[in-house]
């Protein structure tokens, strides 16, 4: 490492691995937990609302069912929030620190989860439309987890596990969305006892039962058991020393912090600090930001809008994919709880077997085979299994063919996780500068978000109508989608085994390749300008 580097992060990046650091993994992983289960648990319960609050098709037979607004509606909104609160708490991270604003995040989750679950009002509309509101903020919260806690992790990591640190604070998402699964097929289970309601009888398919009304409703709001019970810990965690040293300039502090929650000795070198701090003191839209990191803030943008498109296409959308490949009833053939605890039911054994282990994968082998050929690897067979879907759809969507299905549909979510859903939230946590490494990962998470945007009131109306032509044609868009993320990620360079002053250039060893390149430059002007006094 260079010599000007300061000794507080050359401290960090060799420690060894310790208590803290899986309690840091903890703490910010049990946030990522609350926001998966927070913005997927809505999928196990939006067919609910649609006959809870809109009114049945006596005509056709068909069960009440949201409106395809109102559903993108309920669907989505909470992502335009996780979109918002992603640029405002990045941005937020880095001018007022990581730590001062982490608490906010699960206050904020917190307080939402619960009135989600008590949206009020005197007609369908006006219960939706609190609902809506609520979620809205409830993705403000969640927004501002993204940046913080990939941020943190990368910060308090040392160089030889940073990324699967990281990547074990993601995988908690997987474990949300089981949860959100579980919880919401318990809680339909224990509905449908209490109501010693029969599940395929004619007669009560389009009834709905007394009390089915507070299922969803606390369904959303056990969301905010988790945030609450990990709000101590996350106010008493100390500043990261990156931030203290190199942003507040107090290098002193940042070794007294670190110490205090790290087994390592550090030397605060305060004379030392002014000089690195010159070093990188530039704007994020400055000529030297856009020269040493403009292409790789593309490549984290452009893959990580494209496989949310993928990713949040798969899950808000499976609710409508199951009853085609016989994994539950369609509506008219059960009742309210029944159709919610099957959905439910369906959820669960997908994260289970597909989504959960590819995360734990990514934590296994993101050191040995590096974040490059992980998202490179993903995307790649992300892209095979949704061909395959997309052209057989017609003859896979069976019931003679549906284990079939299922284990090729569960096979991208593995390769999801197991892949470009990790890689894109690891990457910008490292590539950048310290001074915008929040803002730069909110930029990069905002565009993910802006992709899951596009696939809850774009994707949707391909699949809502359960129409098998429409959902071909949506698996074929995703994956030359997902083809598309294999391509940009050739923009983005591989990180492991440096240290974040390495990558992005704070050590000086960029400026040090730029004056070397420059010298050459240089010299090679002079021996023109021989070659042609001598030719002369």
């Amino acid at each position: 490492m260079a010599s000007n580097n300061l000794s507080v992060l050359e401290a960090l990046d060799s420690a060894r691995t310790q208590w803290y650091h899986a309690k840091a993994i903890v703490i910010a992983g049990m946030g990522f937990f609350t926001d998966a289960y927070d913005l997927f648990c809505i999928s196990t319960v939006s067919k609910l609302l649609g006959r809870l609050y809109y009114p049945y098709h006596h005509a056709s037979g068909e069960p009440g069912k949201l409106p395809t607004r109102v559903n993108n509606a309920v669907i989505g909104v909470a992502l335009v929030g996780t979109l918002t609160g992603q640029l405002v708490f990045g941005w937020l991270g880095d001018k007022l620190g990581r730590k001062k604003v982490y608490g906010i995040t699960l206050l904020l989750m917190t307080l939402c989860a619960i009135c989600s679950g008590l949206s009020f009002g005197y007609s369908p509309k006006a219960v939706i439309g609190t609902l809506c509101f609520f979620r809205f903020w409830l993705g403000f919260g969640i927004g501002g987890d993204y940046p913080l806690s990939a941020t943190i992790m990368s910060e308090y990591a040392n160089k030889s596990t940073r990324g699967a640190f990281i990547a074990a604070v993601f995988a908690m998402q997987g474990m949300g969305i089981i949860f959100a699964g579980l919880v919401s097929m318990t809680v339909s289970h224990l509905f449908l006892q209490a109501n010693k309601a029969p599940s395929f009888e004619e007669n009560s398919v389009l009834s709905v039962q007394p009390n089915a009304d507070y299922a969803w409703r606390i369904v959303l709001m056990l969301g905010a058991l988790p945030a609450l019970l990990t709000y101590y810990w996350r106010i008493k965690m100390p500043e990261t020393g990156r931030y203290t040293a190199v942003i507040e300039g107090n290098a002193k502090q940042a070794a007294a912090d670190m110490g205090r929650v790290l087994d390592i000795e550090i030397q605060a070198e305060q004379e030392k600090l002014a000089a690195f701090k010159a070093n990188n003191d530039y704007p994020l839209w400055s000529r030297k930001f856009l020269d040493r990191h403009g292409l790789h803030l593309i490549g984290t943008t452009t893959t990580w809008f494209l496989l949310d498109i993928a990713f949040y296409s798969q899950n808000l959308t499976q609710k409508d994919i199951f009853p085609v490949m016989g994994l539950t009833h369609k509506a008219k053939q059960v009742n309210a709880l029944t159709e919610m605890f099957e959905i439910s039911r369906a959820m669960f054994v997908i994260a289970m077997f597909g989504t959960f282990p590819g995360y734990w994968f990514t934590v296994a082998f993101i050191e040995k085979l590096g974040r490059f050929r992980i998202q490179l690897m993903g995307f790649f067979f992300m892209s095979v299994f949704m061909f395959i879907i997309g052209i057989k759809y017609k003859d896979l969507a069976t019931k003679e063919n549906r284990w079939i299905f299922s284990g090729l549909y569960g096979l991208t979510f593995f390769f999801a996780n197991f892949g470009p859903n990790s890689t894109t939230f690891v990457l910008p946590a490292e590539l950048f500068p310290t001074r915008v490494r929040s803002t730069c990962h909110a930029i990069s998470a905002a565009c993910g978000k802006a992709g899951a945007i596009v696939s809850a009131f774009g994707i949707q109306k391909y699949t809502l109508s359960g129409d098998k032509g429409k959902i071909k044609t949506a698996m074929i868009m995703l994956a030359v989608t997902n083809m598309l993320g294999f391509f940009f990620t050739f923009l983005v360079p591989e990180t492991k085994g440096r240290s974040l002053e390495e990558i992005s250039g704070e050590d000086g060893s960029k400026d040090k390749v730029e004056v070397q390149m420059r010298s050459v430059g240089d010299h090679e002007v002079e021996e023109s300008h021989i070659s042609y006094r001598s030719n002369a």
